[in-house]
């Protein structure tokens, strides 16, 4: 028993001189708790909605006020026509677009049916849903209202008030999480893979004290950096083929969009978690250091990705930190070449902001890189 207290003794005293494990094992899980109890919420919120209102009536305005004031939807605009519908929730502006019929007024009045269609983006399967459910909700709410209004006024000739939605689920119209779940799957294990691999046989290079014998070789540092990292962006491209075919051929998530672009986005988007990788190296000096360091970093990067949680819940603090994270990028890259086939001109946007983390991160990592060198 004695020996065993002796080895956890020195056990604990070699954690205690760790300076850089130290605070990865007892800081990280507390600053981890922190961000993700402020930022992950279960809460369907502020759902992004246009309103397409061909009616501009009295009730056609209050129906919209009924459904804006829940906090439920995020009034982010009024469009003008069917084509901005479609353009809206291709280009991933809205979530839901809400179209009130000409004849909407006129058909409360008259008792018949007021019927309006709701078109949502099914790439997201929680947000569809609750979204649904919440429009179905709010219509029997307001057809309440208006029998009680005319309850109180005591018409005669009174017919039961119906507003009920037709809804139109676009590119997931069963509403299958399978089919938002795997295009985050395919982001998250390439995430994984480039970020651990590369930080660990760097970090794996210098506890083993081979590092300083690459330094003192005639390459450049950039040079030593660039053949360090080549083979795990090869690694990560075979990757992609074999995630894609599994996702594709043995899931049956079909491909709507165009693969060259896929690979191309894939590439770059492999660029930055590479980078990543790079500077977790930095940051450590033992293989098990660069382990839990990646840890730290993948957790919050992937439930602030938008892969689990809509990013529109989060507080606004949390909304911009997620403007730093490469995999909220490549998702919407993802889901919309799998699910919704759209090309280059929609996703353009997001491949810039790819471009430009990249860019940093990689540049910031080469000279803290270089530095510690």
């Amino acid at each position: 028993m004695k020996k065993i207290l002796s080895l956890v003794k020195k056990e604990l005293i070699q954690v205690r001189r760790d300076r850089r494990m130290l605070p990865i094992v007892l800081v990280a899980p507390v600053i981890q708790l922190l961000i993700l109890g402020y930022a992950v919420s279960l809460d369907i919120r502020n759902i992004p909605t246009v309103v397409l209102d061909q009616d501009h009536t009295r009730s056609s305005r209050e129906f919209l006020s009924e459904i804006f004031n829940t906090g439920y939807f995020q009034d982010i605009g009024r469009i003008h026509s069917l084509k901005e519908v479609d353009e809206s929730i291709d280009q991933g502006k809205a979530a839901v677009a809400v179209v009130i019929p000409p004849d909407f007024e006129r058909n409360l009045i008259s008792g018949k049916p007021a019927l309006f269609q709701a078109i949502v983006d099914g790439t997201e399967t929680q947000t569809a849903t609750v979204g649904v459910n919440y429009l179905e909700m709010i219509s029997r709410r307001f057809s309440q209202k208006i029998i009680f209004q005319v309850l109180e006024n005591r018409q005669k000739g009174f017919k039961p008030v119906v507003v009920q939605p037709e809804v139109r689920v676009f590119f997931n119209p069963a509403l299958l999480s399978r089919n938002f779940l795997l295009p985050g799957i395919f982001g998250l294990l390439l995430m994984v893979m480039t970020v651990i691999l590369t930080s660990m046989a760097i970090v794996k290079e210098r506890d083993q004290g081979t590092m300083e014998q690459l330094i003192v070789t005639p390459l450049k540092p950039l040079e030593i950096i660039i053949g360090k990292l080549l083979p795990f962006f090869i690694i990560g491209t075979v990757d992609v083929f074999l995630i894609f075919a599994v996702t594709n051929f043995w899931f049956r998530l079909p491909l709507r969009g165009s693969f060259l672009l896929l690979l191309a986005l894939s590439m770059l988007y492999m660029l930055s978690t590479l980078g990543i990788g790079l500077f977790v190296s930095t940051l450590t000096k033992t293989p098990q250091q660069a382990m839990l360091t990646s840890f730290f970093f993948m957790i919050p990067m992937l439930l602030l990705s938008g892969f689990v949680f809509p990013i529109e819940n989060m507080p606004r603090f949390f909304q911009w930190l997620t403007a730093v994270i490469p995999l909220r990028y490549y998702l919407v890259i993802l889901r919309g070449i799998f699910l919704k086939g759209v090309g280059f001109e929609a996703l353009y946007d997001e491949t810039l902001v790819l471009v430009v983390l990249a860019v940093a991160i990689n540049l910031f990592s080469v000279l803290r890189f270089r530095r510690l060198d």
